[in-house]
């Protein structure tokens, strides 16, 4: 089975956010990045559990520019086979989705996989423009991933429940908590890493459908008011009037 695991590189969860030039750039200096964890922890680890079942080969693509390599190769280390970097800037969904689904339109890959959103956009948009574009049928928040005789049975959650689903290969699947557990790379898999191929690419002159115009940072929490429990009336006042502006 040929599967292909979209990663992101996104700044580490603990970093201080700031921007520069009047708040329409984002300040990278002094930033640890990592992998996206929706894309490592979920996507990309049940990508190799399932090679690791059923045999074949896991490959990592990422846009980005070299700078992202650090992010690529610890991707490689906790077992993907191979890497791709397109060399373009990942500021737009559908600019990125255009470069994946590029890529990846005649390599005959039976799963593509990403984590639900990443976690400084959040956009959650990436794995379902690409599916469209390829043709391909895509599951939103996936829990559950399973492979057999060419059709995966998927799980994710909805209102009031669960829902089961079955889809034929190829898919296109955006992964959610639940779908697999985090790995750590060993020293073995980092040693691995620094000889794995890892392709880059130019980017393809995808159409970019947004921009960006500034950034702002969101507002601290805050002070919380408490109401005594004999007094709901006070609660209900501060409802209809407090509460409904924030």
């Amino acid at each position: 089975m040929k599967i292909l695991v979209c990663i992101s590189n996104v700044p580490d969860t603990t970093t201080k956010i700031s921007f520069t030039n009047d708040n329409t750039t984002f300040n990278s200096a002094g930033v640890q990045f990592v992998i996206n964890p929706f894309d490592e922890w979920y996507a990309l680890v049940r990508a190799l559990e399932l090679k690791e079942a059923q045999g074949g080969n896991v490959t990592i693509l990422h846009v980005g520019d070299a700078s992202s390599e650090a992010t690529i190769r610890k991707g490689l280390a906790i077992g993907a086979d191979d890497a791709v970097r397109i060399d373009g800037e990942p500021n737009d969904a559908f600019a990125v989705a255009e470069q994946i689904a590029a890529y990846a339109k005649d390599k005959g890959f039976d799963l593509i996989l990403a984590g639900k959103e990443t976690i400084n956009y959040n956009g959650s948009m990436v794995g379902a423009m690409v599916a469209e574009l390829m043709g391909l049928p895509f599951v939103s928040l996936a829990t559950k991933l399973d492979i057999a005789n060419g059709v995966a049975t998927v799980e994710h959650d909805i209102d009031g429940g669960t829902e089961v689903l079955e889809c034929a290969l190829p898919l296109v699947l955006s992964a959610n908590k639940g779908m697999a557990e985090a790995r750590i790379p060993n020293m073995r898999g980092i040693m691995a890493a620094r000889t794995k191929p890892l392709i880059q690419l130019a980017a393809t002159g995808a159409d970019k459908l947004t921009s960006i115009t500034s950034y702002e940072l969101a507002k601290g929490r805050t002070e919380c008011k408490y109401v005594d429990a004999s007094s709901p009336e006070k609660l209900i006042e501060l409802l209809h009037t407090e509460a409904k502006a924030i």
